[in-house]
């Protein structure tokens, strides 16, 4: 089981902006909560269950174990974390 965390620094309101995923919604979430992020924060879409982190909380989530992925480099373990994620924001996966 793993959290991750992806370089996808998306600009949006003045900063830049990460994805935080894992491999089951519990995990999801007890890591969120270690970063202090609430669980008001989760997105729980079709597109894909996470947080939105900016990219302090990005390097603090690194520095707390999660996993770095690259959309660039590691593009099927992107694509395998993505769908994990997709099924839980369907209610498909635990």
């Amino acid at each position: 089981m793993a959290v991750y965390v992806d370089d996808a620094v998306i600009a949006w309101r003045g900063q830049r902006w990460a994805h935080l995923m894992a491999d089951t919604l519990d995990e999801l979430h007890a890591f969120a909560a270690r970063l202090g992020l609430p669980r008001r924060a989760f997105q729980d879409k079709t597109s894909g269950a996470h947080y939105d982190v900016t990219t302090d909380m990005r390097l603090q989530a690194l520095a707390l174990g999660a996993v770095g992925i690259s959309r660039h480099r590691d593009r099927a373990q992107v694509r395998a974390v993505i769908a994990v994620a997709k099924a839980q924001g369907r209610g498909l996966a635990p």
